[in-house]
């Protein structure tokens, strides 16, 4: 049985921003790898370790693909749990939509299952929010 849906509110600081292009076509999309570590404070106090793989076009846009370990605490409870992130970035805004990976939750985080989003400058930290549960 699932516990109730609950909203964790926070803000991201970018601690460490690396991309490299691993296939730059002469015509179309270029391929790259981003390496991300950032602080979460609010409602999720953790630090997050992400690699995200990004297709971006010739204009700057892009889409992306990531997978991050988040590390700390989530509503009082401490653990890790993996978020599995999809998104797009249009000028310098980065836009994601996020889902908690299930069975990724350890120590109190045991059984979390969750979605989200985050809103950001690229590069720089930005808003989140994931509504969890427990099951």
């Amino acid at each position: 049985m699932s516990s109730p849906t609950t909203r964790a509110d926070a803000t991201t600081t970018v601690r460490v921003y690396q991309q490299v292009v691993y296939d730059g076509p002469a015509e179309g999309p270029a391929l790259s790898r981003i390496h991300l570590g950032e602080l979460f404070s609010g409602d999720i106090e953790a630090c997050g370790i992400t690699e995200f793989l990004q297709a971006t076009h010739a204009d700057g846009s892009a889409s992306f693909v990531g997978i991050e370990r988040v590390v700390g605490t989530l509503g009082g409870r401490r653990g890790t749990f993996l978020i599995e992130s999809t998104g797009s970035l249009s000028g310098n805004e980065v836009s994601a939509e996020w889902r908690v990976i299930p069975g990724s939750g350890t120590d109190e985080l045991a059984g979390l299952r969750g979605t989200g989003n985050l809103r950001s400058k690229l590069g720089e930290g930005g808003t989140v929010h994931l509504d969890y549960w427990h099951e």
